[in-house]
């Protein structure tokens, strides 16, 4: 994969993330407003350890 696509790639999770937030603060139930946070935080540090890989900064985490 190159770099151009990887940031796209990683662009495009940072997004969903921030949406997937938007849309547990607009929720009023709040089973799904913390399935929603959990899916968002998930996705946020999967982009920021893949960001950080690529530049060699850290190893994945296990």
């Amino acid at each position: 994969m190159g770099s151009e696509e990887t940031r796209e790639r990683l662009q495009h999770m940072r997004e969903k993330a921030r949406e997937l937030e938007e849309a547990a603060e607009r929720t009023s139930d709040p089973q799904e407003r913390q399935r929603l946070q959990e899916k968002s935080r998930k996705l946020q540090s999967r982009s920021e350890q893949e960001s950080a890989m690529r530049a060699g900064d850290i190893y994945p985490e296990e």
